[in-house]
């Protein structure tokens, strides 16, 4: 379930607390592998999904990041013509992390999954050139039209160090991987296939250079009608869909190309009751035909009910052994 480990979950909270900031958290492997491990000693989910951030890869490549309690991340200032990157140094600075998942991997049972991650180029970049996250990607969006070269450039590193990053994952124990672009969904036709296709497609093919047979899943938030594109052409094992994609149009046109992951809302999650049945069952009837990894269409929010993913799971659960 996306966010799994997180506020939701007094345990969670408790730890967060004694972290001190939440990069603290993120970079300090017995405390990551904590929080990872909590939602499956509580759930049982099928797949642990390591605890990071997407922002740790700008900030291993030098620029400062830092988190404003109440308001989310902040970045230093990058300028696209002498950015000032270290990619030399990410792998190096990411050591934490790496540390973390081959812990997490040997204190869970051999039958849960280990999911690393990344967040993609195209999602990074709005929040490098913005200095943080924008309800309109407007800042990337003009730099894209203004210096695209500049673009191209950060857009080049970012792949590079995605695929590092990601094969290190797998290296340490993560069964497979998953490239998280959250902005997908604000670029035109033109700026989709340059943006969040053409890095993804590099990205796989690199990694799976690396480490052959990379399993990974893609999530193209708001992609809608380019999902088909999407997947077939950066050869991603599975997609994830979010809670505004048509079941039918994923039924018809992307399940018969990949599995697919989603899409519950999240809100769901948070009023409960027999609304979140309805939603529950509606996927399963509408997907539930061809392989479907049940999840949720973006990140379980802070003031989600714990009650309320004990109730989606009991129902999953019931409906498997009908």
């Amino acid at each position: 379930m996306m966010r799994q480990a997180g506020r939701y979950l007094p345990e969670y909270r408790q730890v967060r607390a004694k972290a001190g900031s939440f990069l603290d958290l993120c970079y300090t492997p017995d405390l990551a592998t904590e929080v990872t491990l909590q939602p499956i000693r509580r759930f049982g989910f099928d797949a642990a999904i390591l605890f990071s951030d997407i922002l740790v890869v700008p900030q291993a490549l030098g620029q400062k990041v830092w988190f404003v309690d109440g308001e989310g991340p902040r970045l230093s200032p990058i300028d696209l013509a002498r950015p000032g990157l270290e990619p030399e140094r990410l792998v190096e600075r990411l050591a934490p992390v790496f540390e973390a998942v081959s812990r997490i991997r040997a204190a869970l049972p051999p039958e849960t999954t280990l999911l690393g991650f990344c967040g993609a180029p195209w999602t990074l970049l709005t929040y490098m050139i913005a200095g943080r996250g924008t309800p309109d990607q407007l800042p990337a969006r003009k730099a894209v039209l203004l210096d695209p070269a500049g673009v191209d450039r950060l857009i080049d590193v970012l792949v590079e160090a995605s695929i590092g990053y990601l094969a290190a994952q797998l290296r340490a124990g993560a069964d497979a991987v998953q490239i998280f672009d959250t902005w997908a969904g604000g670029l035109d036709d033109a700026g989709f296939q340059r943006l969040v296709i053409e890095p993804t497609r590099r990205i796989v093919e690199g990694l799976r250079r690396e480490v052959p047979g990379a399993r990974v899943i893609g999530f193209p938030k708001g992609a809608g009608g380019h999902l088909p594109t999407y997947v077939r052409e950066t050869g991603v094992n599975a997609v994830g869909i979010d809670w505004q994609a048509s079941l039918d149009f994923v039924r018809d046109h992307v399940q018969p190309l990949r599995p697919v992951q989603g899409n519950l809302d999240p809100l769901h999650l948070v009023t409960g009751g027999a609304a979140l049945d309805a939603a529950v069952d509606r996927i399963l009837d509408r997907l539930g035909g061809r392989p479907l990894i049940f999840n949720l269409g973006h990140g379980i929010t802070p003031d989600g009910d714990i009650d309320n993913v004990t109730r989606m799971l009991g129902r999953l659960r019931g409906a498997g052994q009908r």
